[in-house]
């Protein structure tokens, strides 16, 4: 069978692009799935378990609390949200990735998984005290929408984190940082066994990202406050953080 548009053989290697056709892009993930989390453990040196503790503690989890960890993947900060005793959804629109989430994760009592559309959430408004997504905004075909569901899911007074891939403020370290997102990255990822097409399409989309200010420009057009954001690791990483209005 032919494929057609926004479809994959199952042993081709999917190759999503900046169109972001979301069957394209869970259809990639849901091929990277078994070494994601290996694979950018590899790419980023360790880092990536240093942002997770960091977005962690930007949630401030607390128990009886029910969280939205959106984008959650293969559920690794889901599982971090969830060893507070806070109740964590961990929802994701590639099926394959929450499998291995579930596959890893699924004994904890307190993280349940569904598969979700970021701008069309299968929840109801203000269900959530906190909503997170860590480096999935960016993959979202209409992340201003996805904005103003997270918005509509919160609980009024509630927290958002996002965590995502951004752009070093520093020239010297941001030429590097492209060399190596460039050169290197996707030869990281094919010697880590992953499809390295993915990782292709994951440099294009940091590249094409908005920076720190305009992405928080973005979080308040939704109809958050209190917005605020830190770098990390020189800005590779930016940890954005904003409250629902009471």
């Amino acid at each position: 069978m032919t494929p057609t548009l926004g479809q994959v053989t199952p042993n081709e290697p999917n190759r999503a692009d900046l169109g972001k056709d979301p069957a394209r892009v869970s259809g990639m993930f849901d091929q990277v799935a078994a070494g994601y989390d290996r694979t950018n453990t590899a790419m980023t040196f360790g880092n990536d378990a240093i942002w997770r503790a960091a977005t962690t503690r930007a949630v401030a989890p607390k128990p009886g609390e029910r969280i939205l960890d959106l984008g959650a993947g293969t559920a690794s900060s889901s599982a971090s949200l969830a060893r507070s005793g806070a109740q964590v959804v961990a929802a994701d629109f590639s099926p394959g990735m929450l499998a291995e989430g579930q596959r890893r994760h699924g004994s904890i009592r307190n993280l349940s998984f569904v598969e979700a559309d970021a701008t069309d959430l299968p929840f109801g408004d203000a269900e959530f005290d906190a909503v997170t997504m860590s480096y999935a905004l960016r993959n979202v075909s209409d992340p201003k929408q996805g904005l103003r569901e997270l918005f509509r899911v919160t609980k009024p007074g509630g927290r958002l984190v996002i965590n995502e891939f951004s752009t070093p403020p520093g020239a010297l370290f941001r030429g590097v940082y492209r060399f190596y997102n460039d050169r290197v990255l996707p030869r990281v990822a094919r010697v880590a066994g992953t499809n390295g097409d993915a990782y292709d399409y994951l440099n294009e989309s940091i590249r094409a990202w908005p920076d720190q200010k305009k992405l928080s420009a973005w979080i308040r057009e939704a109809g958050w406050t209190d917005v605020a954001y830190r770098n990390l690791t020189f800005g590779i990483v930016a940890l954005h953080r904003a409250r629902k209005p009471e």
